[in-house]
């Protein structure tokens, strides 16, 4: 045989070689063409010289040419071949197969083996076929076959070798099948395979796609030197079991890494939203001499994508065109998503346009930046282009456009893009029935989005939680409940959509009741589930299952989640608990603006002014920026300490340093400010001088100042304008009959009241609750249901007794003010007195403003009880002790 090249094999053959001498030289030719030439010119025409020396009928010539057939790519002359064969060997047989396997004709391969004899079957049959059922994604059959090869062998060993068990591990893993994982862990152990480095490697592999961290781990310690694979595949393990963290700490165990270590640690970090230290590790492996590959730049790309760091976007970008000549699809890609969730739309459509060639991710990811940014239009512009492009539409991008019509601007188009997933067989996907769903609940039309929930062929978790969305978003809590109820199962999103939509909606004694339901069931709770079970918690300012839901979050290692101690921050504050309030924004490292107004809102509803203008300080300090909620608490905790000076510096400086426009909310603010401090001209000129139309609450501010100066004129004028508002509320019409019947002015009080009545408004019922035993127990005025009413009578009168022994208090026979002796607060405070320890302060809660009188009593019921009584009205709290009030009767 003479070697020119690779593109020509000339085989010479002389009269006098033996037939051994001219085996060696045809196997030696063949054996070039596979594995050197790979050429199928080359290989028919060696197959032609084989025929003319006559040498065709030698077996072991005819399986080296199947195996040469086979190795340029020709499985079909492999076949002819092997149909012409006419004595057969296992070798000839194997070859074929393997053939078949090596092509992605699986079937073929398949078919080949049945006819196989079972009685020369051997460990490379089933090796070969088990093996080429896995790598061709046919995990279950792979298993399937092997099972039938332990049938067939009655459980001799004589089949089996190792790499057949690494094989049938990694469908296990695939499958994610820890039982049969286990039985093939015993069977290695049981035929001494245990210490082969490929069955260590296929252990540890296999349980940690199995999700069997622990197993893996045990299997990884007993290794006296582990591989790098091993390694590598704890990494990946401890990720997904523990975090990214922890994933780091057995990186550093490692004694050596290579490119994959490197990878899997910037991928882990990159899939989980880590993405400076994403970067930080792919900094580190650019410094130790790695070079990176097309998945690295991938990762990292996703990371500056997700933390919107255009500059070392920008970076990497550079770095990719000096490493390559022109752009991948891949990394082409990931520079689209990443300038475009950067917001430099313009570079991402340079880099789309760039590409050579483009695939539906490349069209989505311009899609979704675009759609990102609000231009909802020119996304859709791009979406049309994109179905007069050869790119066939999928089930990713078809939920993006849907979203981008969910909103009555494009409803229509939103019901055209519906009749067109019908029209393309695309509503049969699962994603993109949920969008359509999704769409039509956030365009209004719940029944559209009901209707198209029923006829999808295919519901998943995600259908059914974004159907009880759509149930909340339209507040059709029964139905969202019905819905919840009916799925036949649930994941944890699912729990916190129902938990959310009975929380947001007002029903939070629901949302517990839900809650309590998650723990029964031993449902695995997240940070949302705590976030929104505090909430729950702190709308009824239930201190005591507000701690064991606090627990409950420690527990899971999840308080230290920034949302989370957010809650629990407004959950005490708003039970009156400062302290533990201020413990828990303590607590957190990195405080967002969130943390610091839920701080500002607990010091300003405590009464506590100069606490929320250092804590707002502090704020400014830790370079933390303010917003118009932040100004609110500030404004709201300088009215409650008559701080005008204060007040008036902070209201220009929100505008003049931080350009935040003030709100009605902030103007609300500063009328009660100057209000209560007495100046009401200037409380009425600031409105007069509002840039936009005052709203209710701007007037009731308003006119609550105007009953504590006794200023009877300017209350008429600030209550016309709340009834030229038209508001249904009652607060205002009944703050100015108290006013008229204050002043004397009985036939006024008549007049509201029959306004009152004509207009239909009712009056929100004042009540009262307080929390004793786990139980909340509700008192209204008069009330007369309560198991315990007889009593709680009783001490109210033994109290008031008390109180009258003072001095201090005058008692209100007027007609006006006579419904004020059982109101509902006193009721719930002398329930508290019967019922409560005498160390344990009383925390009373209720949803109206505290009356005046009601006000005196329980600081005076404080000196006679010699209790601490804490009371948050529906303005504020009042910490009542020894006779005194926190807010000192400035409310």
């Amino acid at each position: 045989m003479h070697n020119n090249g690779s593109s020509k094999v000339e085989l010479i053959l002389q009269p006098q070689m033996s037939y051994m001498q001219i085996s060696q030289k045809f196997y030696d030719a063949f054996k070039h063409c596979s594995f050197s030439l790979r050429s199928p010119h080359i290989a028919r025409k060696l197959h032609a010289q084989l025929i003319l020396s006559g040498l065709d009928s030698s077996l072991f010539l005819l399986n080296n040419l199947l195996h040469m057939y086979s190795n340029c790519g020709l499985p079909h002359d492999a076949f002819q071949v092997f149909q012409e064969t006419n004595h057969r060997n296992v070798f000839t047989w194997n070859t074929m197969i393997c053939g078949f396997v090596n092509s992605g004709q699986i079937n073929e391969a398949d078919k080949l083996f049945d006819e196989m004899p079972l009685r020369i079957k051997d460990s490379v049959s089933w090796t070969t076929m088990i093996s080429g059922y896995v790598q061709n994604g046919f995990h279950e059959r792979g298993v399937e076959t092997f099972s039938l090869m332990r049938r067939e062998s009655n459980g001799r060993n004589q089949n089996d070798d190792p790499f057949l068990f690494t094989s049938v591990m990694k469908a296990s893993g695939l499958l994610g099948d820890s039982r049969l994982a286990l039985q093939l862990h015993a069977l290695v152990i049981k035929f001494g395979f245990g210490m082969e480095t490929c069955i260590q490697n296929s252990l540890v592999g296999m349980y940690v796609k199995c999700g069997d961290i622990g197993l893996a781990e045990m299997v990884f310690f007993d290794i006296e030197r582990p591989s790098l694979f091993c390694w590598n595949s704890m990494i990946y393990g401890y990720s997904q079991m523990y975090g990214p963290y922890k994933a780091l700490q057995i990186f550093n165990r490692m004694p050596e890494h290579d490119e994959v270590s490197w990878n899997t640690l910037i991928s882990i970090f990159s899939q989980h939203g880590f993405g400076v230290d994403c970067l930080s590790v792919f900094l580190e492996m650019c410094n130790q001499g790695f070079s990176p590959n097309f998945m690295s730049y991938g990762s990292v790309l996703s990371a500056c994508a997700s933390i919107s760091d255009l500059k070392w976007g920008a970076h990497l970008h550079a770095r990719i065109l000096r490493m390559e000549d022109s752009l991948d699809l891949v990394l082409g890609n990931g520079l689209i998503d990443m300038y475009a969730k950067c917001g430099c739309l313009g570079l991402a459509k340079r880099v789309f346009n760039s590409l050579k060639d483009r695939d539906h991710v490349s069209w989505n990811s311009l899609i979704t930046g675009v759609a990102q940014f609000g231009l909802d239009e020119d996304a859709l512009i791009l979406f049309n282009q994109m179905r007069q492009s050869s790119v066939v539409l999928d089930e990713f991008i078809l939920p993006t456009v849907l979203g981008v019509c969910s909103g009555q601007n494009y409803a229509s188009i939103g019901e055209l893009l519906h009749g067109y997933t019908i029209k393309s067989g695309m509503d049969s996907s699962a994603p993109v029935g949920n969008a359509v769903i999704t769409m039509y609940a956030e365009c209004g039309d719940t029944d559209k989005a009901n209707l198209a929930f029923r006829l999808m062929p295919l519901r998943n978790t995600i259908s059914w939680t974004a159907m009880i969305t759509a149930f909340s978003r339209s507040g059709d809590i029964d139905r969202a409940r019905e819905c919840f109820d009916t799925m036949p199962e649930r994941n944890i999103v699912t729990w916190n959509s129902m938990l959310s939509t009975y929380v947001q909606n007002g029903f939070s004694e629901e949302g517990l009741k839900l809650y309590l339901l998650m723990r029964s069931n031993r449902i695995q709770p997240d940070w949302i589930t705590f976030t929104t079970s505090i909430r729950a918690c702190a709308d009824l300012a239930i201190v005591k299952l507000g701690m064991q839901v606090v627990t409950h979050a420690i527990k899971f290692g999840l308080s230290s989640n920034i949302s989370v101690a957010n809650s629990i921050i407004t959950m005490y504050s708003r039970c009156g608990q400062i302290e533990e309030a201020k413990n828990a924004f303590d607590s957190i490292d990195t405080k967002d603006l969130i943390s610091w107004n839920a701080m500002l809102a607990a010091f300003a509803q405590n009464g506590l002014g100069r606490k929320v203008i250092e804590t707002f300080e502090d704020m400014l300090k830790s370079k933390c920026k303010p917003n118009h909620i932040s100004y609110v608490s500030v404004l709201s905790g300088c009215s409650h300490m008559g701080l005008v000076v204060e007040g008036k510096h902070y209201f220009d400086s929100m505008t003049q340093v931080f350009g935040i426009s003030p709100t009605n909310e902030h103007f609300a603010c500063m009328v009660d400010l100057l209000g209560r401090a007495g100046l009401l001209e200037q409380a009425n000129n600031l409105i007069k001088g509002m840039p936009f139309k005052p709203n209710a609450t701007v007037w009731s501010a308003l006119l609550g100042a105007c009953r504590i100066h006794h200023d009877l004129r300017l209350a008429e004028t600030a209550a016309k304008n709340l009834m030229e508002l038209d508001v249904e509320d009652s607060g205002g019409y009944v703050l100015l009959a108290n006013i008229y019947g204050e002043s004397g002015e009985l036939e006024n009080v008549a007049d509201m009241r029959k306004l009152i009545k004509a207009k239909g408004i009712r009056k929100s019922p004042g009540c009262s609750w307080i929390e004793v035993d786990n139980r909340v127990n509700v008192f209204t005025v008069d009330e007369t249901s309560h198991p315990q009413i007889k009593e709680v009578h009783i001490k109210l009168e033994e109290m008031m007794k008390k109180i009258e022994d003072t001095g201090k208090y005058t008692s209100l026979d007027s007609s006006v003010h006579r419904t004020r002796k059982y109101h509902s607060e006193k009721l719930a405070f002398a329930f508290g007195l019967l019922n409560l320890p005498s160390w344990m302060p009383i925390r009373v809660m209720k949803n109206l403003r505290v009356c005046d009188d009601c006000h005196l009593v329980i600081k005076l019921l404080s000196l006679v009880t010699s209790r601490e009584l804490i009371m948050r009205d529906g303005y504020r709290f009042h910490h009542f002790k020894n006779g005194f009030c926190s807010c000192k009767d400035y409310w």
